[in-house]
């Protein structure tokens, strides 16, 4: 049988090695038959050697998620940073000067951007010197995020991120009977003080990454280089696949770890970086526990939601069953006393923090 005869059972299941070499070489990007599958669970991307000697990284869209116009501005925020010297692994121009085309592949429409292949580690968390730097360098992206905004990606809201979220989950009807009720009431009074923090909060939304942990941080020596950017070494940003309008601790507080004097001590640290290049509003400070808070609540309605992508059940095979909604119950009601406490002090005065 042909690839048409059998309907694929997702449509990620059509990027087979040839088909995806077949895509790239439509938009002028020719490989030589050495193709490496990466890490990726959102989308689906692979590493290409191409004939004329050089390796990108193509990024083929999961279906229905993105609109034209939604990626576009993805790519508008990556120029940005380019244009303003920002460290950022941004899209290519294929063959037709753009940095996205649409592909078919077996009757499905794909999405594709390719990028420069860039290698790199995680910074080092634990050093002062490092947090400063990681500091600084977010308000120089928060500075660039801040001259334009999104108009068709989303908002980082207690809406969009957890009542649709926790709508969504029930909707799909995944959690054990046992577990459901446990579950549902605690995101509700969750998101009930989620709610009342960014009513209390004033902010200005700006562009951000959005999903600003240290697996999207690569992080380079001198004696490594600066790739694509032309850097010296030091943390560049990738995917801005997450990008959204949305305050700016949303960037900063995915870096902090630990119990709760060693995150302030960090947080002390990076704000002192950032405060070098940026104004920082302490105000925001008052929205860290409740952003983690959505991010439980969106990261669970995202499992469940891409459950049929059989790469899901692959890498999360805890996922969906009694014992992670009660562990999920748990952590909720732990975020609900975390937002009864004052917000996290980086010092004991935040004047420096006008």
């Amino acid at each position: 049988m042909t690839p048409s005869d059998t309907p694929a059972s997702h449509p990620f299941d059509r990027l087979t090695p040839q088909a995806v070499l077949d895509a790239l070489d439509t938009v002028g990007q020719r490989g030589d038959g050495r193709l490496l599958q990466l890490n990726s669970y959102e989308n689906r991307v692979f590493q290409v050697h191409l004939e004329d000697g050089g390796v990108v990284v193509a990024k083929f869209y999961r279906p229905g998620r993105w609109s034209d116009a939604q990626i576009g501005e993805e790519h508008r925020l990556a120029a940005d940073l380019h244009a303003a010297e920002v460290p950022v692994v941004a899209p290519l121009p294929l063959a037709d000067g753009r940095t996205l085309a649409t592909v078919a592949v077996d009757g499905q429409d794909f999405r594709v951007a390719v990028y420069p292949r860039f290698s790199g580690h995680g910074p080092e968390l634990d050093d002062t010197a490092t947090l400063r730097w990681l500091g600084r360098f977010i308000a120089r992206l928060h500075a660039v995020g801040e001259q334009a905004a999104f108009v068709h990606r989303r908002r980082l809201t207690p809406a969009t991120f957890g009542h649709d979220a926790v709508a969504r989950v029930a909707a799909l009807d995944m959690i054990p009977p046992a577990q459901a009720e446990g579950w549902l009431a605690a995101s509700q009074q969750a998101l009930a003080m989620v709610d009342a923090a960014f009513a209390a909060t004033p902010f200005t939304p700006l562009r951000l990454h959005g999903d600003c942990h240290p697996g999207n941080i690569l992080w380079r020596t001198p004696e490594e280089g600066g790739g694509p950017s032309a850097h010296p070494g030091g943390p560049h940003i990738v995917d801005l696949d997450d990008a959204v309008m949305g305050p700016a601790v949303q960037d900063l507080w995915m870096l902090l770890s630990g119990d709760g004097p060693a995150m302030a001590a960090q947080l002390a640290t990076v704000l002192a970086g950032y405060r070098q290049i940026r104004r920082f509003d302490a105000r925001e400070l008052a929205l860290i526990e409740p952003l983690r808070t959505l991010r439980m609540v969106h990261h669970s309605a995202w499992l469940a939601e891409r459950w049929a992508d059989p790469a899901f059940p692959a890498a999360f095979p805890w996922f969906g069953h009694a014992s992670y909604w009660s562990q999920q119950t748990i952590q909720l009601r732990e975020q609900i006393e975390a937002m009864a406490e004052p917000a996290l002090d980086p010092s004991t005065g935040l004047d420096w923090l006008d």
